[in-house]
């Protein structure tokens, strides 16, 4: 069976757009507006999107009225990429006054968020859909991770949600997350006296580089393979990086949850 994205994608727009709504939303605010009886929305529209629009009515009367009626005109054109505008929008800090081209969009989004409307949900189902191609290419480039003892259950989380990551083009967040895979595990693996000094030493608060430093010490009481610090060391590196100098390539976050893998591999040997 062949899934073919791309047409996903025009059905999904196809869907969109019939369920967008019409100009008799906006022609219905502007005509309430122009006539005086802007006190009508109150009681289909939410509180908070109500009293948005009165302050911005009371700041511009005519033209609030004529960006509604505009946006009548405009309303089956573009509902669902201004959707998707919005959620870019949700994702950053914004200073006072960004976005104007956008405001009267992003009013009636908020609106109808209120309502039974499917914008966000198109606009979201869109993002994910671009996603799909480039997870495929980036989990075809790995393996199944087969280890010869199992882990701790967190740990097994962590390393779901840094492999998602990698996958879904966070790859900054998939870094951050290899380390967390691997301080999760040594601990598991830490004799418990030893597990005894590092919780003290550390207050229980010990990182990667810190644990890194126990095991390379304790190397014969730990009983882990000898190559295990080299790997998770560079993987700490790297985590480093992407929490304290910047973002990271796809080949770097590639790197270090390959490496991740590995260093797990030779931790849970027996």
């Amino acid at each position: 069976m062949t899934i073919d994205v791309e047409r996903l994608e025009s059905e999904l727009m196809q869907m969109t757009a019939e369920g967008a709504p019409g100009r008799e939303f906006c022609e219905a605010i502007s005509e309430l507006a122009a006539t005086g009886r802007f006190a009508q929305l109150r009681d289909v529209l939410p509180g908070i999107v109500y009293d948005e629009l009165w302050a911005r009515y009371q700041q511009d009367a005519a033209g609030f009225v004529a960006g509604w009626r505009m946006l009548a005109q405009e309303m089956r054109q573009g509902f669902v990429q201004h959707a998707r505008q919005r959620l870019t929008s949700l994702t950053q800090l914004q200073l006072p006054g960004s976005g104007t081209g956008t405001t009267a969009w992003q009013e009636i989004q908020r609106a109808l968020d209120g309502q039974k409307n499917d914008l966000l949900r198109g606009a979201l189902a869109l993002e994910l859909l671009e996603l799909v191609e480039p997870a495929v290419l980036r989990a075809t480039q790995l393996r199944e991770c087969v280890v010869a003892s199992a882990s701790s259950e967190d740990a097994d989380r962590y390393l779901d949600e840094a492999t998602r990551c990698y996958f879904y083009g966070l790859f900054t967040a998939c870094a951050v997350m290899c380390r967390s895979v691997l301080e999760e595990a040594i601990k598991q693996k830490l004799p418990a006296s030893l597990a005894r000094q590092v919780r003290s030493r550390y207050r229980n608060v010990a990182t990667l580089g810190n644990l890194l430093h126990e095991v390379n010490n304790n190397l014969l009481l730990t009983g882990i393979d000898g190559d295990f610090p080299g790997l998770a060391n560079q993987v700490n590196d790297v985590g480093k990086k992407a929490v304290h100098q910047g973002l990271l390539s796809e080949d770097e976050a590639r790197e270090c949850l390959e490496k991740a893998r590995q260093a797990m591999q030779l931790l849970l040997r027996n």
